[in-house]
């Protein structure tokens, strides 16, 4: 049963099954044009809010040795999730801007009028990784499930090669279950990593 915690701005509801912090494994098994990249890792992956109609998002990897012991780390990650919803007004930003306008507190039902013709809720996450690429997701979140594609990816001058992205979301039983598939060092868009994580808080 999911418990909604009672200071979750109405924007988050939607997207409240995945606050907490998730740990488990999971497989990566992906082609490159060197040869083909198997190995099993750790992961650890957190949601949180802090009252922004916002998710804050971590997550890191660890590469596991033959005896189920984090080897090494692979890559962190940070970010945040967000409903999509033209800004207004009351909204800050861009930077340190404030809103021009007073707001208001949204409501569900400011939240429900944003619902797709699909019956779920447009996605924008914004993800950067510690090894130089920044991602610009879209997508939706239908029940307890999430699919995200790349909209635009940046990459540092000594980031490798890295295009594009697909990821899949979902609570089955109880655990975060997520899929990843990457065009990378020349590759087309293709399976490359996924896990099973259970709640750890």
């Amino acid at each position: 049963m999911l418990e909604l915690p009672t200071d979750l701005p109405a924007d988050l509801v939607p997207l409240s099954w995945l606050l907490g912090v998730w740990e488990g494994s999971g497989v990566i098994d992906y082609e490159t044009a060197d040869g083909h990249l198997t190995g099993e890792f750790a992961h650890q992956v957190s949601f949180s809010h802090d009252g922004g109609d916002y998710l804050n998002y971590s997550a890191s990897a660890w590469l596991l040795d033959d005896n189920g012991a984090r080897d090494r780390p692979l890559v962190a990650e940070t970010g945040y999730w967000r409903v999509a919803r033209p800004a207004g007004a009351e909204d800050a930003g861009p930077g340190l801007l404030p809103a021009s306008a007073p707001g208001r507190e949204r409501t569900v039902d400011d939240v429900e009028a944003l619902r797709n013709a699909e019956g779920g809720f447009d996605l924008e996450v914004a993800v950067v990784h510690s090894d130089g690429v920044s991602e610009l997701y879209l997508g939706q979140v239908r029940g307890p499930r999430i699919d995200l594609a790349t909209d635009a990816v940046v990459r540092t001058a000594g980031a490798k090669e890295y295009t594009a992205a697909t990821r899949m979301y979902g609570l089955v039983d109880g655990h975060l279950l997520w899929a990843w598939d990457i065009a990378a060092l020349g590759g087309e868009l293709a399976s490359h990593a996924s896990a099973r994580l259970a709640k750890a808080e």
